[in-house]
């Protein structure tokens, strides 16, 4: 099972805004807001698979960690 899966389990009522394609790299939800967590290092790792690296910082500031899509936002933590 999946963290997502988990989180998902442990709180069904609750609507999570994920990050598209980056599942693998959520590590966790904060217990105030019901945000998702996602790890920095896992989502530049999923975006080496298709571009060089910083190629991938570059679209993960500016496209992932620069994107607001209201209260519910993903979290990412620099681990």
């Amino acid at each position: 099972m999946s963290k997502l899966e988990k989180i998902i389990e442990e709180l069904p009522e609750e609507m999570f805004l994920k990050a598209d394609g980056y599942d693998d790299a959520i590590i966790g939800y904060d217990c105030n807001s019901h945000r998702l967590i996602y790890s920095q290092s896992k989502i530049i790792t999923i975006l080496c698979r298709e571009m060089n690296e910083e190629d991938a910082l570059d679209f993960y500031y500016y496209n992932i960690v620069g994107s607001y899509v209201g209260e519910k936002t993903p979290i990412f933590c620099v681990d």
